[in-house]
């Protein structure tokens, strides 16, 4: 028995939006053009632009947008409120003061690998790609890519060494 897609009657989904079997949508989620796969859970407040991808059971939490041209692959967790960038020099206008159309950006792609999180609030810049079961810490700024299985946080985020909690707590003690 196939599982049938949980959708929200308040999410707003396009004709064109591939769902995979078991796919759970929360209210006010808007979703066109992109693919979402098996088991992806997606909270209320999600957009998710075309030509984006969206792997097998994920997670993306509330408030997150996810633009075009990013893709996700299976089983990465998104935290609440995660904002992807896709052009990296954003304008409304052209010089001559028209209004920017498609063809006056260039899109640049963002990969996150399987098994990756990302924390709360982390902003991901355009063209970088998160290495798999990495970890992403909340309000990062994420503006290079992210080794597999690496610990980035900050403002821009670097990668931080990995302490066990007993670690931790010797190095409180030494203080």
């Amino acid at each position: 028995m196939t599982a049938r897609p949980e959708i929200s009657p308040c999410a707003c989904i396009a004709d064109d939006v591939l769902l995979g079997e078991g796919v759970t949508i929360a209210a006010f989620v808007n979703l066109y053009g992109c693919s979402i796969g098996h088991d992806t859970r997606l909270g209320t407040f999600v957009e998710v632009q075309a030509d984006a991808h969206i792997g097998a059971r994920c997670k993306i939490s509330s408030h997150t947008f996810v633009c075009s041209g990013v893709t996700i692959e299976d089983e990465v967790f998104v935290g609440h409120g995660v904002i992807f960038i896709n052009d990296r020099r954003p304008r409304a206008t052209n010089e001559d003061g028209t209004p920017q159309g498609p063809q006056d950006w260039a899109l640049e792609h963002t990969l996150v690998h399987r098994g990756a999180s990302i924390g709360s609030g982390a902003i991901i810049m355009c063209g970088v790609e998160v290495g798999e079961q990495a970890l992403i810490g909340a309000g990062a700024v994420v503006t290079r890519d992210v080794p597999a299985n690496a610990v980035v946080m900050g403002q821009p985020a670097r990668v931080r060494p990995i302490l066990s909690i007993q670690e931790g707590r010797k190095g409180n003690e030494a203080r």
